[in-house]
């Protein structure tokens, strides 16, 4: 059994280092006028355009809507779905190659250490990652890349998903401080339960919720210095953990903490209240419990995959389909996210669809993975919708983008460049078709 995990573990190292998608090449910026035009539009803030034209020039949005005069550079839409590029608000894309931690090489999403503030994930993306690819033919353009690990595992960096280098791919940078909350449910311990989120494991003999309720004074004492570090005129040294955490007093940044729990949450709002942080909750699967009180405080959520367990046990075993209404109910604003690692977040828009048998119409759902993704990230004004002075993030479906049946996703534009959907999977499925003679 032995011989037989080290042989798929050598497979999966050999089959990253092995070079793949050689010939597919960052698309070069677009220059002039490009229509797409005889299109479904779905602008993403809910409304939808029927037989309608979309003018792109230089990479932005110029006009939007039916009877436009269309010529030149053409994109013939007739009979398609027209969305904006969809996104992925929290992520490890580019950081992990593979799932768990199988191959080590291939994974750069976790410093050492515990208080990790000043750590850049974008410097650790990898835009040669095979991963990317198949999330574009998915129609997922943008990402929140995040790292992991820690108390507090450092700053998350937008990207866009086409690009030669981390330099090219940043779309917004360090557009958040990341917390990782410590459990606050005294739960049995073991492998079982941490694997389906029990919590942190505490030393034998201690009692888990005291030890984080003291990792969270620890994380509020650390962000009392670090304010009084940042009133200062002049420092004597410099305190790069303190500097980098300078853009959640300002607003410049927002505080995204991860946690699931209802007493996690209220802990995440009293942050808010202490510091004045803008503070979005990631995973927030109990979060329809407190929705009125996220409501009050302007607290968003980034709500994670549905295909997944409960919380707790006494939750329905459907509560997290029926989560993305709940929220929108209450008038929380919320978006949905992918995290699974085993499908590596090319299922987003179907979590999305899921959300639609459960409350959400259509351009809801379109709106949680697209504009309010972009709201709660910071990036509304350049990008979510398909509105006149906005980024050209846009994608062309032959079917409902939300539908895994019909979803079929023809082109794909990232700031009006038309990018390849080609990937390391439609190269084997066409490789394979040729084997066979399926592709005369």
């Amino acid at each position: 059994m032995k011989k037989i995990f080290l042989s798929i573990i050598s497979f999966l190292f050999i089959a990253v280092m092995a070079k793949a998608q050689d010939d597919v090449y960052p698309a070069p910026q677009q220059k002039g006028t490009l229509y797409i035009t005889n299109a479904t539009i779905h602008v993403g803030n809910g409304q939808v355009i029927e037989n309608g034209t979309i003018e792109i020039k230089d990479g932005k949005i110029t006009k939007v809507g039916a009877g436009i005069n269309a010529s030149g550079n053409v994109v013939d839409a007739k009979g398609k779905q027209v969305y904006p590029g969809l996104i992925l608000p929290n992520t490890d894309l580019g950081l992990r190659e593979i799932a768990g931690n199988a191959v080590r090489g291939s994974n750069d999403f976790a410093e050492l250490g515990d208080w990790n503030s000043n750590i850049r994930s974008i410097v650790a993306y990898n835009t040669d990652s095979r991963v990317i690819g198949v999330l574009r033919a998915n129609g997922i353009l943008l990402a929140n890349v995040a790292p992991q690990g820690g108390t507090l595992p450092g700053s998350s960096t937008i990207v866009q998903l086409d690009a030669w280098n981390w330099e090219d791919a940043a779309y917004k940078m360090d557009v958040g401080i990341h917390f990782n909350m410590p459990g606050l449910l005294n739960r049995p311990r073991g492998r079982f339960f941490a694997f389906f989120g029990g919590g942190q494991q505490a030393a034998a003999g201690t009692d888990p919720v005291k030890a984080a309720l003291d990792k969270i004074e620890e994380v509020k004492k650390f962000f009392r210095e670090a304010k009084a570090y940042l009133s200062e005129a002049n420092h004597a040294e410099t305190n790069l953990k303190f500097e980098a955490v300078k853009g959640l007093f300002d607003k410049k940044q927002k505080f995204y903490v991860h946690c699931n729990e209802v007493k996690q949450m209220l802990v995440a709002i009293d942050f808010a209240k202490e510091f004045g942080f803008n503070v979005v909750i990631v995973g927030g699967s109990d979060s329809w419990q407190i929705a009125d009180l996220l409501k009050q405080n302007n607290i968003s959520v980034i709500l994670g995959r549905e295909f997944d367990l409960p919380t707790m046990a006494d939750d329905d075993v459907d509560q997290p389909f029926k989560t993305p209404y709940m929220l929108k109910k209450a008038g929380v604003l919320f978006c949905l996210n992918d995290d699974f690692e085993e499908t590596r977040y090319r299922n987003l828009p179907f979590n999305a669809g899921q959300a639609v048998a459960y409350g959400l119409s259509k351009e809801e759902a379109l709106r949680a993975i697209t504009l309010d993704a972009a709201k709660i990230l910071g990036i509304d004004d350049r990008t979510g919708s398909i509105e006149v002075g906005k980024d050209a993030n846009i994608i062309i479906s032959k079917g409902d983008v939300l539908d895994m049946r019909t979803s079929i996703i023809t082109d794909a534009f990232i700031q009006g460049r038309k990018v390849s959907l080609e990937n390391k999977q439609t190269q084997l499925y066409d490789r394979y078709m040729h084997k066979y003679g399926l592709d005369k």
